[in-house]
């Protein structure tokens, strides 16, 4: 069964952003915070509280339908996978995510997409980012 990545354990996020830089390392080949595909933000109320922005891995995803040459391709357990050479950088894809997970590349042109490969998750020393079998977390959409 694929997985995709789960935020359910948020409550214990102390902010510390390792996920993210481990994710721009790993799957950017770059060690900045705008290069990730997991962003962590404080939810805004005075409490300290961090929620994460991450790919919901929805089995019929709105960022594929609106690309105009089908460079998102759907992953199985849901989500999708960026072909990078068929993308032209429109940035259809970013307002069409529901949970503002699509982050867009200025260097590169192209959209930074989740691929649920769960390196977030084993630096995550709170265990606040989790992997989970598919299905858990799609929102349907």
């Amino acid at each position: 069964m694929p997985y995709v990545l789960s935020s359910k354990g948020m409550n214990k996020c102390i902010g510390c952003l390792t996920c993210m830089l481990v994710c721009s390392v790993v799957n950017q080949d770059d060690f900045a915070f705008d290069k990730c595909a997991v962003r962590i933000r404080s939810n805004g109320c005075l409490t300290s509280n961090y929620i994460a922005i991450v790919c919901r891995g929805c089995s019929v995803p709105a960022c594929k339908e609106v690309c105009p040459v089908g460079a998102l391709n759907s992953r199985a357990g849901g989500g999708v996978l960026l072909n990078a050479e068929k993308c032209i950088g429109c940035r259809r894809c970013e307002p069409a995510c529901s949970v503002q997970a699509v982050r867009f590349d200025e260097a590169t042109q192209k959209p930074i997409i989740c691929t649920h490969c769960g390196v977030c998750t084993t630096f995550c020393t709170h265990d606040c980012l989790m992997m989970v079998e598919a299905g858990g977390v799609n929102s349907g959409k």
